[in-house]
């Protein structure tokens, strides 16, 4: 299903209920992340459960089309609280409609609320169309990140 780029305006905004758990898994999975219905379920809980985190949903009519996670923390080099976005996922039928740029617009009102010094994200490197997207929408490359895993997480 495509939605014209005019009912874009009609997006609201919420947080994730445990009743969306299958809606936030599909959306997780569509990021290349497993992520079965309790598993959803967990996440959201934890999320829900913590004053520093927020799990927002992109709600068109009675669809859920997306939803973007954040995270505030505090940045020691900075002397302030800075806005980490975790996921941010828009489903494919919703792509290319305005739904990704909304959610960013959203969480970053959310960050100014919350008087952040800045919102920053990571992006895979292979995600050439989202590193785009991201330009466009005012975000500037600027570190070079450096995982390792520890044990099975």
């Amino acid at each position: 299903m495509s939605v014209p780029a005019s009912m874009a305006v009609d997006i609201r905004f919420r947080d994730a209920k445990l009743a969306d758990a299958p809606a936030v898994a599909a959306l997780i999975e569509a990021l290349g992340y497993p992520c079965e219905l309790g598993e959803a379920e967990r996440r959201i809980r934890r999320v829900n459960a913590s004053p520093r985190q927020a799990l927002i949903l992109a709600i068109l009519g009675d669809s859920v089309c997306g939803l973007i996670s954040v995270d505030y923390m505090f940045y020691l080099p900075l002397g302030r609280d800075t806005c980490r976005i975790t996921a941010l996922v828009v489903d494919a039928r919703f792509r290319s409609q305005g739904v990704g740029r909304a959610l960013l617009r959203h969480a970053e009102s959310l960050a100014r609320r919350e008087n952040v010094a800045r919102i920053e994200l990571t992006t895979a490197g292979h995600r050439h169309e989202a590193h785009a997207f991201y330009t466009q929408c005012g975000y500037e490359r600027s570190s070079v990140r450096f995982v390792k895993p520890l044990g099975d997480a």
